[in-house]
């Protein structure tokens, strides 16, 4: 009982926290990109392609959005070394996000393709649009006026979601707060420093991409929430 909250014994580690925070971004940035290339491609097979490879995608959205991310990284980490494929705890994580990140955003840019309204497309087509033009004037600021506020919502989310790859021992964020708690057991100052960090990070980028958003591609994002 008689905790005395200091932060002067772990403010000392506040740099080490940043360079994990950064840690944290890379993999959230990576494993963002990575899964918005692939749900592209899956969204496209959902929306145009033929009803087997239709078939393949819906099994494989199924399945990452219906089981624990945890239980993925799991899998790659401990259950591939058992055929021979030895995989770094940070490419472990990065690549389950990924593939977890393709599953969910092949949803949300599938929504996206179906929010185009053919009578747009019927209007480019009559002032002798090419297809290029179709894509660059009509279909591609509509796209990313619907897809921008939900894309940028899951990029938070798996941001914090990064603080998983701490039970692989990567030290992102999370993972250097655990060392610093082991050596100084600081608890209250430790996480409620690393929470601090975490809302910094979130803040700035949702200011970012809102006001992205907003004057880029008229989405309708409060830049303040």
């Amino acid at each position: 009982m008689g905790y005395t909250i200091v932060y002067t014994q772990v403010l000392d580690f506040f740099p080490y926290l940043v360079r994990g925070a950064l840690i944290s971004l890379q993999i959230a940035i990576l494993a963002f990109f990575g899964g918005m290339f692939f749900g592209l491609i899956f969204a496209t097979i959902r929306t145009f392609g033929n009803r087997l490879m239709n078939n393949l995608v819906i099994c494989y959205v199924t399945f990452f959005t219906n089981t624990p991310q945890l239980v993925q990284i799991y899998f790659l980490f401990f259950a591939l070394p058992e055929v021979g494929i030895l995989l770094s705890p940070f490419m472990a994580v990065l690549i389950g996000m990924t593939l977890n990140a393709a599953a969910y955003l092949c949803e949300i840019q599938r929504a996206g393709f179906l929010s185009i309204r053919q009578n747009e497309l019927d209007a480019a087509k009559t002032l002798n649009f090419t297809l290029i033009q179709q894509v660059k004037y009509v279909i591609l600021p509509h796209i990313m006026k619907v897809l921008f506020p939900p894309l940028s919502n899951h990029y938070i989310i798996m941001t914090l979601g990064t603080s998983m790859a701490a039970i692989f021992g990567v030290e992102e964020l999370t993972g250097r707060a655990l060392n610093i708690n082991s050596e100084t057991f600081r608890s209250i100052e430790v996480f409620s420093l690393t929470a601090l960090i975490y809302i910094v990070i979130t803040f700035i980028a949702t200011f970012l991409l809102a006001l992205i958003g907003r004057y880029f591609f008229k989405a309708k994002m409060r830049i303040i929430q």
